[in-house]
């Protein structure tokens, strides 16, 4: 990982979307600050796509889709996609189809009692009644703890994850990337293998890691240090601040790059301008 503060002025000028994790990427401890909300708002007024990617659970996702200045939220560690529509409306999409998501969110109840009975101390985590593709547990501070939730989720054969707050289990072999790659795919055209470059990640924590790994403009708030050692392939660049800071960092990187490649547009037309006319003389 390099210093965000050291990388060159054009390094971003392709990114058109910024992804970002949002628990203690856009927040920093519990909270969204308002220079966060400023620099989302910022990135939307230069045309960026913004769309938080996080394994939040669907009903604090919904409140974002709908009043946050983002195009859309991919939550529940990828799980589903609120996109934002005209008026007050939202687009839901999920990764299993309709047919699928009674039978699916069955297995996973069966799968959360077996670990609550198995596990002493395990919990739920309070935001559980809010989600819809996931069960999610109270992120213990012991790692044996921790360890013994996800091995008896994945024992049921559900992925698992964790993060800050959540040891998190779901069905299907997805992740963040997978929802991702969809997502811009069927939404916005683009397909992720090809245009790798127009997408930045900003993220802190474990289940960021394919993310990581994945596309080449990455950063790391400076928090990402603390699971660095669970994280295969590190963020490219790393900033000075924590959570939310972190984030205004990278996007005032995005816009500083955006507003180059706008200047030098304006001066490339205006010397073909000047040339043209002296012809005509």
């Amino acid at each position: 990982m390099r210093p965000l503060a050291e990388a060159d002025i054009s390094e971003f000028r392709n990114v058109r979307f910024v992804l970002t994790d949002m628990d203690e990427t856009l927040t920093f401890r519990g909270r969204l600050a308002a220079r966060t909300y400023d620099a989302l708002e910022r990135l939307q007024r230069a045309g960026v796509k913004v769309i938080p990617v996080t394994a939040a659970p669907a009903g604090w996702c919904d409140q974002m889709a709908r009043m946050w200045p983002v195009d859309g939220v991919i939550g529940e560690n990828g799980g589903f996609f609120f996109e934002r529509a005209e008026g007050h409306r939202l687009v839901r999409s999920f990764w299993h189809g309709a047919n699928d998501r009674a039978d699916v969110w069955g297995r996973l109840a069966e799968i959360a009692r077996d670990v609550l009975a198995a596990i002493p101390g395990a919990t739920f985590a309070e935001d559980q009644p809010f989600r819809l593709t996931s069960i999610a547990f109270a992120r213990p501070e012991d790692a044996d703890a921790r360890a013994a939730i996800a091995s008896a989720m994945r024992a049921a054969g559900a992925d698992v994850t964790d993060n800050n707050l959540w040891v998190l289990g779901w069905l299907g072999g997805y992740d963040k990337l997978a929802m991702t790659r969809r997502v811009l795919a069927t939404s916005y055209g683009v397909d992720i293998e090809v245009e790798r470059d127009a997408v930045l990640y900003v993220g802190d924590s474990i289940n960021d890691a394919p993310m990581f790994g994945f596309f080449r403009h990455t950063v790391g708030v400076s928090t990402v240090t603390r699971d660095l050692p669970q994280i295969p392939t590190p963020p490219t660049w790393i900033s000075e601040g924590p959570g939310g800071d972190g984030f205004v960092e990278a996007a005032d990187a995005v816009l500083m790059a955006r507003n180059l490649q706008s200047a030098r547009g304006q001066a490339s037309g205006a010397a073909w301008a000047f040339g043209t006319a002296n012809e005509e003389l």
